[in-house]
């Protein structure tokens, strides 16, 4: 979903003795400046695209990719290869430095099929009201209400996430400190 993951800022702020392993993070490192994916992107969509950091042009794609689902699937194309092979670099490195826990935090995981699945033993859905979630990507990200409600319509529904999830903390109303102590609680080992 469209959130920066409160449960993954508190595997990083806690050391839970879990290794952290952010797709979302990855997702936007590859579209930096000199990110990975950007010259498939400039060449994909054109100069347009490219800030003048040579970075994605975020408002620019967004626009687009809503406008035309055909470049959604062209970016993702570019995106989402790239970001599981970082995936697998960051597993490996996290198994060799001898961690035994991995949290994924993958937003779009309910989005990306059983694929996950099968490499997931559990999985936690931070949950809130649609409202909640609007008002927060607002505030955070200085959307206008339009634009967040067509992202989340081009999302996995609340109803699929909960159906997916093994545990759901509902953050409607936690204070930081309270849903780190939710997240805390947790057996993530097992």
């Amino acid at each position: 979903p469209l959130y920066s993951s409160a449960a993954s800022d508190v595997y990083k702020r806690q050391g839970l003795g879990a290794c952290l392993i952010d797709a979302d993070a990855i997702a936007r490192g590859l579209t930096e400046s000199q990110g990975a994916a950007m010259p498939a992107i400039a060449e994909q969509f054109g100069a347009e695209f490219v800030n003048n950091q040579g970075a994605l042009d975020r408002e620019r794609m967004r626009a687009h990719v809503f406008a035309q689902a055909s470049a959604k699937r062209a970016l993702e194309a570019i995106i989402h290869p790239l970001v599981a092979r970082e995936i697998n670099v960051q597993v490996d490195e996290a198994k060799s430095q001898g961690f035994a826990t991995l949290v994924f935090d993958i937003p779009l995981l309910v989005e990306s099929g059983h694929r996950w699945r099968e490499q997931i033993d559990r999985i936690l859905v931070i949950d809130c009201s649609v409202e909640t979630q609007i008002q927060r990507v607002m505030t955070r990200s200085q959307l206008p209400r339009e634009t967040v409600e067509k992202i989340i319509v081009s999302q996995a529904t609340r109803h699929q996430r909960l159906h997916a999830a093994d545990w759901v903390i509902a953050n409607d109303h936690l204070s930081m400190v309270e849903l780190m102590q939710q997240v805390s609680a947790l057996p993530i080992k097992s």
